[in-house]
């Protein structure tokens, strides 16, 4: 499955920051069809992910009913984004990550 959608960076504090975008309802829920057949656990489902001309695997965090992609320091960085940022994200999703 493709998904592309717009969001903003954002950050949420733990021990340490995170950075993530959210992917829309609609783009949650179509995931959320599917997820008991690409989930490895917990909830996650592995990506290829794109901003720009950066690409990246990681996996989605399931939160409040929503999907989170996660940004790396790497990722923000080649992809010059800032918290508040925003982008343009597309995903595939299913395979390893």
């Amino acid at each position: 499955m493709d998904l592309e959608f717009s969001g903003d960076v954002f950050e949420w504090r733990g021990p340490a920051p995170f950075y993530y975008v959210a992917v829309p309802e609609d783009g949650s829920d179509a995931i959320g069809d599917i997820a008991r057949d690409v989930t490895y656990g917990w909830g996650c489902i592995p990506v290829r992910a794109r901003i720009g001309e950066v690409e990246w695997e990681t996996s989605l965090f399931p939160k409040d009913g929503r999907y989170l992609v996660p940004l790396k320091v790497a990722v923000r960085r080649a992809a010059g984004v800032e918290p508040g940022d925003p982008v343009v994200v597309g995903l595939t999703v299913g395979g390893p990550a």
